[in-house]
């Protein structure tokens, strides 16, 4: 008899809270047991009429920024209720494993590889114990996309390898560059001319905040945050997803950007970033560009109305494709809670156009109908 109520209060639970109808942004979001969704930094794909949701798995506390769990999945058919599929990449307890239990992972993003069959997921894993010193691109691979997921190695990007069109006079530091004051305009002219690059040639670029883009041709592309979150990196990945091609260039030199997300319209491609304060929300930028490789053009801030200068009290994730809603998106940002990781809400907008500008203006409650408006 007790199985049965259990049974059937689950159902009931389930149906409770599985009637969500439309996205109300920053206010907590449940899932269908009735749970605070958890999937920080996150991305989506879209697989067989599923989407599937991964995300930074955080726990109570200031520690619930470090990784104790792994990386969360959910799955949904109509974006707005969310089932949870459990920890699909776990962290270890192997002291001398990259990813044990302590480690930071963050911004997991997955692809689907077509000449592979596998999903592979990227994301930016710092060392335990190493703070954000160690800056590395990490990359996990599973069959199925519900995980679980296996992990292979990481990486400092683009080791001893220079970037497309980077001019052979910038190959050699300039005289007395390491003693220019920092953010002076010396500096940051230093900066433009690949001072970092220069120092992280032999083992590699830094890769702190990130995403992955799969460009119409099924070419893949890491963006992360590099020269100490100076410079955005555009790394091509190789044919199955798991390594890079030596192919990548610099975006924003010296602008100071991360939370990357990149989406493409009408054959231009669209990036929307932040700028770097910790954990609290800023203004975001916005860029455009004909080629993935540049020149990006800043397009200033997408954000318009109130608190468009704190991006909504939130920063950039991701943008996702609506699947049916041709050249339709989902801007995805998420409003961290750094002294309760667990309490952080997501802030989800339709991204709109104005003269080849995204624009994402607030809506406290808003559903897909929006799209065909």
């Amino acid at each position: 008899m007790k199985l049965i109520f259990s049974i059937v209060l689950s159902l009931v639970s389930s149906f409770i809270f599985s009637q969500n109808d439309s996205f109300i942004p920053g206010k907590e979001w449940k899932d269908t047991n009735g749970v605070h969704i958890n999937a920080h930094g996150g991305g989506i794909i879209f697989v067989n009429g599923v989407y599937y949701w991964y995300g930074e798995y955080k726990t109570a506390g200031r520690g619930g920024n470090t990784s104790l769990q792994g990386v969360s999945c959910y799955s949904s058919k109509d974006l707005y209720n969310w089932t949870n599929d459990g920890i699909v990449l776990r962290v270890e307890n192997n002291p001398n494993s990259e990813i044990t239990k302590g480690c930071i992972i963050e911004r997991p993003k997955v692809a689907f590889n077509k000449k592979t069959g596998k999903y592979v997921m990227w994301f930016h894993l710092e060392l335990k114990g190493q703070g954000y010193d160690a800056a590395r691109a990490a990359v996990a691979i599973s069959d199925n996309p519900k995980g679980p997921f296996k992990y292979i190695k990481s990486y400092r990007p683009n080791k001893g390898v220079w970037p497309m069109n980077f001019d052979d006079k910038f190959k050699s530091a300039s005289i007395g560059e390491h003693q220019l004051k920092s953010w002076t305009p010396e500096w940051l002219e230093a900066i433009k001319n690949g001072m970092l690059v220069r120092r992280d040639f032999e083992k590699g670029q830094m890769s702190r905040d990130m995403t992955v883009y799969v460009d119409d041709n099924d070419k893949a592309y890491l963006i992360h945050a590099a020269e100490d979150n100076l410079t955005l990196h555009m790394s091509e990945l190789s044919d199955d997803y798991l390594d890079f091609t030596e192919k990548w260039t610099r975006v924003a030199p010296a602008g100071h950007n991360e939370a990357p997300a990149v989406f493409k319209q009408d054959g231009v491609y669209y990036m929307i970033t932040s700028g770097c304060t910790g954990w609290d929300p800023n203004e975001a930028r916005s860029f455009s560009s004909k080629s993935i490789w540049g020149l990006w053009e800043s397009l200033e801030n997408p954000c318009v109305g109130k608190d468009a200068a704190l991006t909504f009290h939130s920063q950039s994730t991701y943008v996702l494709p609506v699947q049916g809603k041709k050249g339709q998106f989902i801007f995805m940002a998420d409003r961290w809670k750094p002294d309760n990781p667990i309490d952080g809400t997501y802030v989800w907008l339709p991204i709109q156009f104005d003269k080849g500008k995204p624009i994402l203006k607030w809506f406290d409650k808003w559903d897909l109908d929006f799209y065909n408006n």
